[in-house]
């Protein structure tokens, strides 16, 4: 079979060309030419080459010219080179071998043949030839071609030596199936299961470079049902794994935590493609467990489940090794405020709750806001309808009150340089506990967010203190 048609660009001509003038036998392989095949777009070429890829890729430099970036890595005998918006990746052709104990592979020189037996799955098995004798012809040893159109994830051999030599690849079959849309074939499926426990071979950081490519899939919660079914999310993720299933109580029960946190994932990944409001869906109840507690009136209770959420997202990020500066400050923001707007949602919606929320979420209310919506999954129409409803009240007395107040990200118009100014004091615990009573006022709609209101409240409840500005203190001490 032949896909000349696929490749008939200048970026591919060029590397038939310089292959041809070295001799060397050279292919489009791997991730590129299936999405090649699937119409998916790809920017990044992986060239695998019958010889030396660093050879190829300093030649293939060399006559594009002007604007080609070169980069070199003999430990690992690869190198790219980058122009524009392209990219693509050189390898020489290779067989591996494995040690038990590690994923790193013992490499050799080998044939295409060789090379292909190494790959992960049929469908990124596929090879295009670019030398100019058989520009475009596939080259498919396992049917990955019958695997793509079956939409089929398989591995080439045995797949318990294949996730076994590398446990890596049973994440990326996760991730493949999420992404791609794709099946995991049986036995394939059942071998990840087997070798489940391989996986704590892997960095943490090759885990979660998959987990989030799986969470910027079009539908996360295929990646994480495949991890439940397969064994790895109880070793890579057990405060999700710790989420499922129901307790009943007195005919009682309670949603499944874990298929609802997913529902809501997926709601967020239709509206929005942030990965870390992603996460956000995604560990928004992870503190649930924790708190479930069975009340004779109530029923199952989670009183709380917020606030021991957010404590225990620094520690999922560190032992994840996700970064822990604003994404992470991000994602516990909303899990700590995720419970706000929905109590507003339930009640009579007041100036004071919606100022108080719209200060402590700040610029990121409209994300909130998003998550809170994709939160309620009850199959119960009209209960949806009432929140939804309630949520729009919930947005357009935010926009009132933002246009009105300016709330959001204030700071009290007076502030602690200020009182130290007027009161002759020095810092200490009584300037806090001034600002927060004028935070709160403003907040609570006693008075209007500017200064001069700010600053009468300021001489009126420190006079409670017996604090008075230093000019008049100094008056009443004249004989």
């Amino acid at each position: 079979m032949n896909f000349a048609d696929k490749i008939d660009t200048p970026v591919f001509h060029a590397l038939s060309e310089t292959a041809d003038s070295l001799g060397l036998e050279c292919y489009a392989i791997g991730g590129y030419v299936r999405d090649l095949l699937l119409h998916r777009p790809s920017k990044d070429i992986d060239v695998v080459v019958v010889g030396s890829g660093i050879e190829m890729a300093k030649a293939f430099a060399k006559r594009i010219g002007k604007g080609a970036n070169l980069a070199v890595f003999k430990t690992y005998g690869t190198a790219q080179v980058k122009r524009g918006d392209v990219e693509v990746e050189f390898v020489g052709a290779r067989r591996e071998s494995y040690h038990r104990d590690s994923r790193n592979p013992i490499v050799e020189e080998g044939t295409l043949e060789d090379d292909q037996n190494r790959r992960d799955f049929t469908v990124n098995a596929l090879a295009i030839c670019l030398n100019k004798k058989r520009f475009g012809e596939l080259t498919d040893p396992f049917g990955g071609l019958a695997d793509m159109e079956r939409k089929i994830l398989r591995t080439p051999l045995d797949p318990d030596v294949t996730f076994s030599d590398d446990p890596l690849r049973m994440m990326r079959a996760v991730r493949f199936a999420t992404q791609l849309r794709f099946t995991i074939e049986q036995r394939t499926f059942e071998a990840i299961g087997r070798n489940s426990g391989r996986i704590e071979i892997i960095t943490k950081e090759r885990i979660t470079d998959e987990l989030n490519k799986i969470m910027q899939a079009d539908r996360p919660s295929t990646g994480f049902i495949l991890m439940e079914q397969t064994g790895l999310l109880t070793r890579i993720f057990p405060e999700l794994d710790r989420m499922k299933g129901v307790d009943k109580r007195n005919g009682r029960g309670h949603k499944d935590v874990f298929l609802h946190t997913l529902k809501v994932v997926d709601s967020v990944a239709e509206k929005s493609d942030d990965l870390w409001l992603r996460w956000a869906a995604l560990l928004h109840d992870i503190g649930k467990p924790a708190t479930k507690q069975w009340d004779e009136k109530a029923g199952w209770t989670f009183r709380n489940h917020n606030f021991i959420g957010s404590k225990m997202v620094p520690g999922i990020f560190r032992r994840l090794r996700l970064p822990l500066g604003e994404p992470m400050k991000f994602v516990q923001k909303m899990v700590d405020l995720h419970m706000r707007p929905i109590v507003l949602s339930e009640d009579v919606v007041t100036d004071s709750a919606v100022r108080r929320l719209l200060f402590d979420a700040g610029d990121d209310i409209d994300k909130l806001m998003l998550l809170c919506e994709s939160d309620i999954t009850s199959a119960n129409r009209e209960k949806v309808k009432r929140f939804s409803d309630n949520f729009q009240l919930v947005r357009r007395k935010l926009k009132e009150l933002e246009e009105k107040d300016r709330i959001r990200n204030f700071q009290p118009p007076v502030d602690g340089e200020e009182i130290m100014r007027v009161f002759g004091i020095p810092p200490c615990n009584v300037i806090g506990e001034l600002k927060s009573q004028i935070k709160d006022a403003i907040l609570d709609g006693k008075i209007a967010n500017e200064h001069d209101a700010a600053y009468q409240l300021l001489l009126k409840i420190a006079a409670e203190r017996g604090l008075y500005p230093v000019e008049r203190s100094n008056e009443s001490d004249e004989p």
